[in-house]
């Protein structure tokens, strides 16, 4: 799976920052590219015609096509160098089985009202997320 480039000159910058932070070292054939945190809301628990969305990789990728595509965005949401691009966030469901997300942290994200921290990785066996949630 190889993600798209982004189109702008910002991810230079982004990965510098978090590179700097003592929790984005990357381990043994991981990289980290990059990081986001999102409240998920009731915008992000339905699909752009309207239907409830069944899996947690769906309300992250539908929060990501909110953000970047809708202009829609909670308090809480902030900008990721990867899932501006439409492409890449239809990898989100690989990622996400590729990863790591907990079944109480699923539930919450199905449920709305929580907010995740998203933690996005080059990996040797593909790219994957690890998915972190808060009540």
């Amino acid at each position: 799976m190889i993600l798209r480039p982004l189109r702008s000159g910002m991810l230079g910058a982004v990965l510098a920052g978090l590179v700097a932070l003592p929790w984005a070292t990357p381990l043994a054939a991981q990289e980290l590219i990059g990081a986001y945190t999102a409240y998920i809301g009731a915008d992000d628990l339905y699909n752009s015609k309207g239907a409830r969305l069944s899996a947690p990789w769906q309300v992250l990728r539908q929060d990501r096509a909110n953000f970047h595509e809708f202009g829609i965005a909670q308090r809480g949401d902030e900008w990721d160098p990867v899932f501006g691009d439409v492409d890449n966030r239809a990898l989100m469901e690989r990622m996400v089985m590729n990863g790591s997300i907990e079944p109480a942290a699923a539930r919450n994200i199905m449920a709305g009202g929580a907010t995740v921290f998203v933690r996005i990785f080059k990996g040797a066996r593909g790219d994957f997320v690890r998915v972190s949630v808060s009540r």
